[in-house]
């Protein structure tokens, strides 16, 4: 007769998530996109199951530095729409990261992420900012100060 162990289950007050600040400055979108998504899930963590909100907290600085390959600054392009007849409005990667260098990190992440409800909470970890500072440095130095204590 065999014995089914139990799948280990991540409490809550066992979940004690880090903040991470990344540089883009020069990084390719998804290559970047994929590292945050996997910080943001939390597979890093040998805790991780794909229901719970294991992840951590990522800051990403110089948002408007990042770089692509190939044409894709002139080819890709974003879409969106108001709601109304004929809203529907179409801008390049050139554009958007001219205008809104956030939006287009964001929305690659976000195509990584799982479609629910975990998956939305983890996207609202995610604190993106154009230039290299950002308001959080409070939150970071506690994190790496218990990091500190715990080893």
């Amino acid at each position: 007769m065999a014995i089914r162990q139990k799948m280990y289950q991540p409490k809550v007050s066992e979940l004690h998530p880090e903040w991470h600040v990344i540089d883009a400055d020069g990084k390719t979108l998804g290559r970047l996109s994929t590292e945050i998504a996997s910080l943001l899930q939390g597979k890093h963590r040998p805790a991780y199951v794909p229901y719970v909100n294991t992840g951590d907290y990522v800051i990403v600085v110089n948002a408007e530095k990042i770089a692509v390959t190939g044409a894709k600054l002139e080819q890709k392009k974003y879409y969106r729409h108001s709601g109304y007849h004929g809203g529907l409005k179409e801008s390049s990667l050139k554009e958007m990261l001219e205008s809104h260098p956030e939006r287009v990190l964001k929305q690659s992440v976000k195509g990584m992420l799982p479609k629910n409800i975990p998956g939305r909470r983890m996207l609202r970890r995610l604190k993106i900012y154009s230039g290299d500072s950002h308001p959080h440095q409070a939150q970071v130095s506690a994190s790496e100060s218990t990091n500190n204590d715990s080893n």
